[in-house]
Protein backbone atom coordinates (compact mmCIF):
# COMPACT_ATOMS: atom_id res chain seq x y z
CA UNK A 1 0.00 0.00 0.00
CA UNK A 2 1.64 3.34 -1.32
CA UNK A 3 1.46 6.42 1.13
CA UNK A 4 -0.91 8.58 -0.53
CA UNK A 5 1.59 11.72 -1.55
CA UNK A 6 -1.60 14.54 -1.00
CA UNK A 7 -2.14 13.35 2.28
CA UNK A 8 1.53 13.80 2.81
CA UNK A 9 1.98 17.07 1.33
CA UNK A 10 -0.97 18.12 3.62
CA UNK A 11 0.42 17.09 6.72
CA UNK A 12 3.95 18.71 6.02
CA UNK A 13 2.35 22.00 5.35
CA UNK A 14 0.22 21.89 8.79
CA UNK A 15 3.85 20.66 10.55
CA UNK A 16 5.63 23.82 8.89
CA UNK A 17 3.07 26.19 10.17
CA UNK A 18 2.66 24.47 13.33
CA UNK A 19 6.69 24.92 13.63
CA UNK A 20 6.48 28.37 13.21
CA UNK A 21 4.24 29.25 16.07
CA UNK A 22 6.56 27.52 18.50
CA UNK A 23 8.19 29.75 20.45
CA UNK A 24 8.94 27.83 24.07
CA UNK A 25 12.10 25.86 25.12
CA UNK A 26 12.03 22.25 24.41
CA UNK A 27 11.35 19.53 27.40
CA UNK A 28 14.44 18.33 28.91
CA UNK A 29 15.75 14.60 29.71
CA UNK A 30 16.05 15.88 32.99
CA UNK A 31 13.03 16.88 33.80
CA UNK A 32 11.38 13.99 32.13
CA UNK A 33 12.95 11.07 34.04
CA UNK A 34 11.47 11.51 37.60
CA UNK A 35 8.12 12.15 35.76
CA UNK A 36 8.48 8.33 33.87
CA UNK A 37 9.95 6.63 36.63
CA UNK A 38 6.18 7.86 38.60
CA UNK A 39 4.29 6.77 35.90
CA UNK A 40 5.87 3.43 35.56
CA UNK A 41 5.64 3.62 39.81
CA UNK A 42 1.88 3.80 39.59
CA UNK A 43 1.53 0.77 36.84
CA UNK A 44 4.20 -1.26 35.98
CA UNK A 45 2.50 -2.59 32.98
CA UNK A 46 2.63 0.63 30.80
CA UNK A 47 6.75 0.26 29.63
CA UNK A 48 5.68 -1.36 26.45
CA UNK A 49 2.52 0.80 25.82
CA UNK A 50 5.23 3.78 26.32
CA UNK A 51 7.52 2.23 23.99
CA UNK A 52 4.76 1.38 21.31
CA UNK A 53 3.15 4.94 21.36
CA UNK A 54 6.69 6.36 21.45
CA UNK A 55 7.71 4.75 18.18
CA UNK A 56 4.33 4.85 16.03
CA UNK A 57 4.69 8.71 17.04
CA UNK A 58 8.25 9.23 15.80
CA UNK A 59 7.82 6.94 12.78
CA UNK A 60 4.65 9.15 11.84
CA UNK A 61 6.22 12.14 12.44
CA UNK A 62 9.73 11.30 10.55
CA UNK A 63 7.47 10.45 7.48
CA UNK A 64 5.73 13.70 7.20
CA UNK A 65 9.19 15.64 7.20
CA UNK A 66 9.01 17.08 10.60
CA UNK A 67 12.21 18.42 11.97
CA UNK A 68 14.38 16.53 14.38
CA UNK A 69 14.44 18.61 16.79
CA UNK A 70 10.42 18.49 17.23
CA UNK A 71 10.43 14.74 16.94
CA UNK A 72 12.74 14.01 19.68
CA UNK A 73 9.90 16.59 21.72
CA UNK A 74 6.97 14.96 20.66
CA UNK A 75 8.30 11.57 20.78
CA UNK A 76 9.24 12.76 24.90
CA UNK A 77 5.69 14.31 24.92
CA UNK A 78 4.40 11.05 23.50
CA UNK A 79 6.36 9.10 26.44
CA UNK A 80 4.49 11.39 29.28
CA UNK A 81 0.60 11.71 27.64
CA UNK A 82 -0.77 9.78 30.71
CA UNK A 83 1.02 11.68 32.96
CA UNK A 84 -2.04 12.94 35.05
CA UNK A 85 -2.83 9.04 34.98
CA UNK A 86 -0.54 9.16 38.49
CA UNK A 87 -3.65 10.95 39.89
CA UNK A 88 -6.23 8.98 39.07
CA UNK A 89 -7.44 6.13 42.45
CA UNK A 90 -6.05 2.81 41.37
CA UNK A 91 -9.58 1.38 42.16
CA UNK A 92 -10.75 3.08 38.77
CA UNK A 93 -7.50 3.39 36.50
CA UNK A 94 -6.90 -0.93 36.91
CA UNK A 95 -10.66 -1.92 37.09
CA UNK A 96 -11.17 -4.65 35.08
CA UNK A 97 -14.90 -4.08 34.56
CA UNK A 98 -16.97 -1.36 32.38
CA UNK A 99 -16.11 2.11 34.20
CA UNK A 100 -19.34 3.94 35.36
CA UNK A 101 -20.11 7.28 33.95
CA UNK A 102 -18.36 9.00 37.09
CA UNK A 103 -15.50 6.92 37.14
CA UNK A 104 -15.08 8.19 33.22
CA UNK A 105 -15.37 11.31 34.34
CA UNK A 106 -13.27 11.13 36.79
CA UNK A 107 -10.67 9.06 34.85
CA UNK A 108 -10.99 12.23 31.52
CA UNK A 109 -8.72 14.56 34.57
CA UNK A 110 -6.00 12.53 33.73
CA UNK A 111 -5.12 15.06 30.58
CA UNK A 112 -5.81 18.56 32.56
CA UNK A 113 -3.88 17.14 35.81
CA UNK A 114 -1.23 16.02 33.54
CA UNK A 115 -0.74 19.24 31.60
CA UNK A 116 -0.88 21.19 35.70
CA UNK A 117 1.86 18.91 36.76
CA UNK A 118 3.88 19.88 34.04
CA UNK A 119 3.32 23.84 33.92
CA UNK A 120 3.80 23.59 37.88
CA UNK A 121 7.13 22.14 37.50
CA UNK A 122 8.31 24.78 34.89
CA UNK A 123 7.99 22.93 31.77
CA UNK A 124 7.12 25.68 28.75
CA UNK A 125 7.43 23.13 26.03
CA UNK A 126 4.62 23.84 23.61
CA UNK A 127 4.75 20.52 22.20
CA UNK A 128 4.63 18.39 25.24
CA UNK A 129 1.78 20.53 27.40
CA UNK A 130 -0.21 20.62 24.03
CA UNK A 131 -0.19 16.83 23.16
CA UNK A 132 -0.39 15.77 26.94
CA UNK A 133 -3.69 18.46 27.70
CA UNK A 134 -5.37 17.78 23.88
CA UNK A 135 -4.61 14.23 23.18
CA UNK A 136 -8.40 13.01 23.93
CA UNK A 137 -9.91 15.73 21.96
CA UNK A 138 -11.78 15.12 18.58
CA UNK A 139 -12.01 17.20 15.04
CA UNK A 140 -16.20 17.31 15.84
CA UNK A 141 -15.35 19.15 19.14
CA UNK A 142 -16.39 15.97 20.85
CA UNK A 143 -13.46 15.35 22.76
CA UNK A 144 -11.86 16.60 25.95
CA UNK A 145 -10.98 17.97 27.94
CA UNK A 146 -11.49 21.43 25.92
CA UNK A 147 -13.93 20.33 23.30
CA UNK A 148 -11.65 21.36 20.82
CA UNK A 149 -12.46 21.58 16.98
CA UNK A 150 -10.90 20.99 13.87
CA UNK A 151 -7.71 23.30 13.06
CA UNK A 152 -8.01 24.28 17.01
CA UNK A 153 -6.56 21.67 18.43
CA UNK A 154 -2.67 20.85 16.93
CA UNK A 155 -1.32 18.39 14.42
CA UNK A 156 1.21 17.06 17.53
CA UNK A 157 -1.94 15.87 19.48
CA UNK A 158 -4.18 14.99 16.43
CA UNK A 159 -2.21 12.42 15.34
CA UNK A 160 -1.37 11.20 18.34
CA UNK A 161 -5.14 10.58 19.06
CA UNK A 162 -5.01 8.28 16.17
CA UNK A 163 -2.11 6.51 17.65
CA UNK A 164 -3.36 6.43 21.23
CA UNK A 165 -6.42 4.58 19.62
CA UNK A 166 -4.66 2.32 17.62
CA UNK A 167 -2.27 1.00 20.60
CA UNK A 168 -5.39 0.90 23.16
CA UNK A 169 -7.59 -1.29 20.42
CA UNK A 170 -4.12 -3.76 19.87
CA UNK A 171 -3.02 -4.02 23.16
CA UNK A 172 -3.65 -6.60 26.27
CA UNK A 173 -6.26 -4.36 28.95
CA UNK A 174 -8.42 -5.97 31.63
CA UNK A 175 -11.12 -6.03 29.55
CA UNK A 176 -9.66 -7.81 26.05
CA UNK A 177 -7.31 -10.08 25.31
CA UNK A 178 -7.67 -10.07 21.72
CA UNK A 179 -4.35 -8.72 20.03
CA UNK A 180 -2.54 -9.46 16.74
CA UNK A 181 -3.40 -8.62 12.90
CA UNK A 182 -6.88 -9.53 13.13
CA UNK A 183 -7.09 -6.65 16.09
CA UNK A 184 -5.04 -4.05 14.21
CA UNK A 185 -7.65 -4.54 11.28
CA UNK A 186 -10.18 -3.91 13.28
CA UNK A 187 -8.57 -0.75 14.84
CA UNK A 188 -7.92 0.67 11.27
CA UNK A 189 -11.48 0.43 10.28
CA UNK A 190 -12.91 2.61 13.78
CA UNK A 191 -10.32 4.72 12.85
CA UNK A 192 -11.28 5.35 8.98
CA UNK A 193 -14.90 5.13 10.11
CA UNK A 194 -14.61 7.81 12.14
CA UNK A 195 -12.12 9.83 10.11
CA UNK A 196 -13.15 13.64 9.84
CA UNK A 197 -15.47 13.29 12.79
CA UNK A 198 -12.92 12.60 15.20
CA UNK A 199 -9.44 11.81 13.06
CA UNK A 200 -8.08 13.84 10.81
CA UNK A 201 -8.36 11.67 7.56
CA UNK A 202 -4.67 12.91 6.22
CA UNK A 203 -3.20 10.93 9.53
CA UNK A 204 -5.57 7.95 9.60
CA UNK A 205 -4.60 7.51 6.04
CA UNK A 206 -0.97 7.59 5.86
CA UNK A 207 -0.80 5.91 9.58
CA UNK A 208 -2.84 2.96 7.85
CA UNK A 209 -0.56 3.00 4.93
CA UNK A 210 2.35 2.92 7.52
CA UNK A 211 0.95 -0.44 8.99
CA UNK A 212 -0.42 -2.28 6.01
CA UNK A 213 3.34 -1.42 4.20
CA UNK A 214 4.95 -3.68 7.15
CA UNK A 215 6.31 -0.55 8.55
CA UNK A 216 4.73 -0.92 12.38
CA UNK A 217 5.79 -4.59 12.58
CA UNK A 218 8.41 -5.01 14.01
CA UNK A 219 7.63 -2.30 16.88
CA UNK A 220 4.33 -4.48 17.72
CA UNK A 221 6.34 -7.81 17.63
CA UNK A 222 9.13 -6.35 19.78
CA UNK A 223 7.17 -4.40 22.29
CA UNK A 224 4.19 -6.19 22.44
CA UNK A 225 2.93 -6.98 25.98
CA UNK A 226 3.85 -10.16 26.64
CA UNK A 227 7.44 -9.15 25.88
CA UNK A 228 10.16 -8.10 28.53
CA UNK A 229 10.93 -4.73 27.75
CA UNK A 230 13.51 -2.18 29.10
CA UNK A 231 12.34 0.94 31.21
CA UNK A 232 11.59 3.74 28.59
CA UNK A 233 14.54 6.51 28.40
CA UNK A 234 14.68 9.36 27.09
CA UNK A 235 17.75 8.71 25.11
CA UNK A 236 16.60 5.77 24.10
CA UNK A 237 15.24 6.77 20.70
CA UNK A 238 16.96 8.03 17.98
CA UNK A 239 15.87 8.30 14.09
CA UNK A 240 13.30 5.40 13.58
CA UNK A 241 15.28 2.74 11.45
CA UNK A 242 13.80 1.75 8.30
CA UNK A 243 12.76 -2.01 8.76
Amino acid sequence: MTIPDRDLQRLRQWQRESVLRLHTDPITPEQVWPLLRAIEEKDSTTGAHTWRVVLYTRLLAETIGVDRDIVDRIGLAAALHDLGKIDIPDRILKKPGRLTSEEFRVIQTHTTAGHQRLVDMGVTDEVVLDLVRHHHERLDGSGYPDGLSGDSCRLGARLFSIIDTFDAMTSVRAYRAEVGPEAAEKALHELEAHMGQWYCPEGVRVFAALYRDGKLDWIMQHFNDSAETPSFSPESTGSTPDR
